[in-house]
C-alpha cells in the first residue's frame, strides 16, 4: 500500500506515522508514506494558498489551482489518476468496511484541508471519495487522514504479525470487541471469567462471541441490524430478553429488551 498525503504540514504526517506497528510496516515496505507539501505548488511563489472567499465571510479558503497542481503532479509520476479521499465532515463517516475496501488500492491519496475548507471546484475535479472520521469539527484533515491510514494498514496482509487480530477484533462482523484480560487471576479483588482459565476453547469462543453481541446491543445497537446471527446467537439474546429488566447475568432495560424482540422476530422470519 503506498499512502500519498496532500497537506500544508508534511512533519505532522511524517511525525505521525513513523511509530509503532505503522512504522515498523514501513520498514519492512509494506506500506510506503509520501507527503506533499501543498504550499510548494502555490500559483504566486511565495507560499501561500489561500484566498478571501467570494460572497464574503469569515476566514479564508485554499484555492483551487494549487492543490489541483499538485494532485497532477503526482498523477504524472504515478501515471494515472488515483483514488482520492477528501477528509471532511460532509463525508461518509468511515468504517471499518470502508477500512477493508480501502485497503485493496495499491495507491491510496488522502487530501488534507484547512481554513474554511477548498475551492468546491477542484473537489468535483479530483475527489473521488469524501470521508468523515466523526461528527464533529478539526483545525484540519490530518488527523482524520492519519486515522484512516492507521485502521486500513491494519488490513493489508503482513502488516499485523498476527493477520487473525485484524479480523478477530473491534468491529469484525460489525461486533464490538469482547473483554480482554491478563495476569495477574485475581486483581483488587476482581477475578478474571473463570471460562477463561477452563482451557475449553469452544466454551472460550462462546463466551466471546456473547460478550460481543451484549457489549454491541449496549454501547453500538445501530450496529446490530446487520449482524449475521446464527442459531446459538439467537438463543443467547433470547435468554438475555428474557431476564427480569436490569437484572441477572445480562441486565437491559425495557427499550432494549424492546429492540431485540423486534430484531429476533424479524431474523425468524427471515
Amino acid at each position: 500500500m503506498n499512502y500519498y498525503v496532500m497537506t500544508l504540514f508534511p512533519e505532522m504526517i511524517e511525525q505521525g506515522m513513523n511509530t509503532s506497528i505503522i512504522g515498523r510496516a514501513m520498514a519492512k515496505g509494506l506500506l510506503t508514506l509520501t507527503t506533499l507539501n501543498i504550499r510548494e505548488y502555490s500559483v504566486r511563489g511565495d507560499g501561500r494558498i489561500d484566498d478571501y472567499p467570494y460572497g464574503g465571510g469569515a476566514g479564508m479558503v485554499m484555492q483551487a489551482e494549487p492543490v489541483c497542481r499538485t494532485y497532477e503532479s503526482l498523477s504524472e509520476q504515478l501515471g494515472y489518476r488515483p483514488r482520492l479521499i477528501y477528509l471532511t465532515p460532509q463525508g461518509r463517516v468511515f468504517n471499518q468496511q470502508m477500512a477493508k475496501e480501502f485497503a485493496q488500492e495499491k495507491d491510496l491519496v488522502f487530501l488534507c484541508g484547512h481554513y474554511e475548507g477548498i475551492d468546491e471546484r477542484v473537489l468535483e475535479e479530483i475527489a473521488t471519495d469524501f470521508v468523515s472520521i466523526g461528527d464533529y469539527v478539526l483545525t484540519g484533515g490530518e488527523l482524520p487522514s492519519m486515522v484512516m491510514m492507521d485502521s486500513i494498514s491494519r488490513m493489508v496482509p503482513g502488516v499485523l504479525s498476527n493477520q487473525e487480530s485484524g479480523e478477530t477484533e473491534s468491529f469484525a462482523g460489525n461486533l464490538l470487541e469482547y473483554p480482554q484480560y491478563s495476569r495477574p487471576e485475581v486483581w483488587r479483588g476482581k477475578a478474571v471469567p473463570p471460562v477463561l482459565l477452563s482451557g475449553h476453547h469452544g466454551n472460550v469462543d462462546r463466551w466471546r462471541r456473547d460478550q460481543s453481541l451484549y457489549r454491541t446491543l449496549k454501547s453500538r445497537p445501530d450496529l446490530m441490524e446487520d449482524v449475521v446471527l446464527d442459531k446459538k446467537d439467537r438463543k443467547f439474546l433470547q435468554m438475555v430478553t428474557d431476564q427480569p429488566e436490569m437484572e441477572g447475568e445480562y441486565p437491559i432495560t425495557e427499550e432494549e429488551a424492546r429492540f431485540l424482540r423486534k430484531l429476533l422476530a424479524i431474523r425468524k422470519k427471515t
